[in-house]
């Protein structure tokens, strides 16, 4: 059973607006370019089905996923016939992709709530896929279709969320191309996972290209730099610990509490957070965390201003740096980004 049922993946998937694809036979190099995504922020990956006994390699790949990673949401794809969807359904894939359009799969995927991503060339297949339950087509192959297919597929069917898929480079200019043409998503392989990088256990160097992909799919589509307060800050003082501060919030509004090293968040079910640092800033009260669609950038346009910045942290998946200077009240403001 998948752990992730379609209209999450479809969500996700054109919310992120990148799907690497990749094959591995080894399972902890497997294990390895998913962290590497995941990091990079695609948080929904394709694992194709191109190597003897790959579903077991996926089979392994799940396991690992429900317990280090629960957030990846994890595919397969190059399925072609309804036995092999299954097959890999019943190892837990969240999704099937293949790379043409095949209807008994789409029946198969539909019974059990699976997103299935077929692949289509011509407007008559597409059509055919969306009646039959896929909610995204992939545009195969893509580089012999171009751009101006989807945007002239986009003239008469604008509810289509077409994501083309072959020969998609991993390069702003040919992102800019296809997502200003209309496509909702892009399916990058070997030009994303590229096997010299996974020869050489570059898994580094994959993040990011995969967090740099993510950043242009964001600034073709419009997405602000500045996206709004992520969580405010709030220091200790002589009357009251950060445990006495994060339990009021707890204790009258239900906020759940989640203790780290330096800090404990409390936040309900909906979005903004609360920070509570366990050490006390003289002359510091709050910070605000400012969230960005792309750190370097932030920092970039941040300083053109003439605003100087702290070192910055930069960790798997998070980046923060603090401004130097405080706001007018004296409130410290640092950015911060989450892949």
């Amino acid at each position: 059973m998948p752990k992730f049922l379609k209209h999450e993946v479809v969500a996700k998937l054109l919310e992120v607006g990148v799907l690497p694809t990749f094959y591995e036979g080894d399972l902890e190099t497997a294990k390895k370019i998913l962290i590497a995504c995941a990091d990079g922020g695609a948080k929904v990956v394709e694992f194709t089905n191109r190597g003897a006994l790959a579903y077991q390699v996926f089979s392994e790949l799940i396991k690992w996923r429900d317990k280090e990673r629960p957030d990846l949401i994890l595919g397969v794809g190059t399925v072609l016939d309804p036995a092999t969807a299954s097959l890999f359904i019943n190892s837990g894939a969240d999704f099937v992709v293949g790379p043409v359009f095949n209807p008994e799969i789409a029946k198969i995927c539909n019974r059990r709530k699976v997103a299935y991503i077929p692949g289509c060339s011509s407007p008559s297949e597409i059509s055919a896929a969306e009646e039959s339950g896929a909610d995204i087509i992939k545009v195969f192959p893509a580089d012999v279709l171009g751009p101006r297919f989807i945007k002239d597929m986009m003239g008469p069917c604008p509810w289509s969320r077409l994501m083309p898929s072959g020969g998609v480079e991993p390069t702003r200019e040919n992102i800019f191309e296809w997502i200003k043409a209309g496509a909702a998503a892009l399916n990058m392989g070997s030009n994303l996972i590229v096997k010299d990088l996974v020869k050489a256990g570059d898994f580094d160097g994959i993040r990011k290209k995969v967090e740099n992909s993510i950043a242009w799919v964001k600034e073709a589509r419009g997405v602000p730099l500045f996206l709004g307060v992520e969580h405010i800050g709030l220091y200790p003082t002589a009357n009251a610990t950060a445990a006495e501060i994060a339990d009021w919030y707890s204790n009258v509004f239900g906020f759940a509490k989640k203790e780290g090293a330096s800090s404990i968040f409390v936040s309900g079910p909906s979005f903004g957070r609360i920070e509570i640092m366990k050490s006390e800033e003289k002359g510091v009260h709050c910070h605000v965390a400012v969230l960005v669609s792309n750190f370097e950038a932030a920092c970039e346009y941040l300083r053109n201003k003439g605003i100087e910045l702290e070192e910055p942290s930069i960790k798997p998946g998070v980046k923060a740096v603090y401004l130097k200077k405080t706001d007018p009240a004296g409130n410290r403001v640092h950015l911060l980004y989450r892949a």
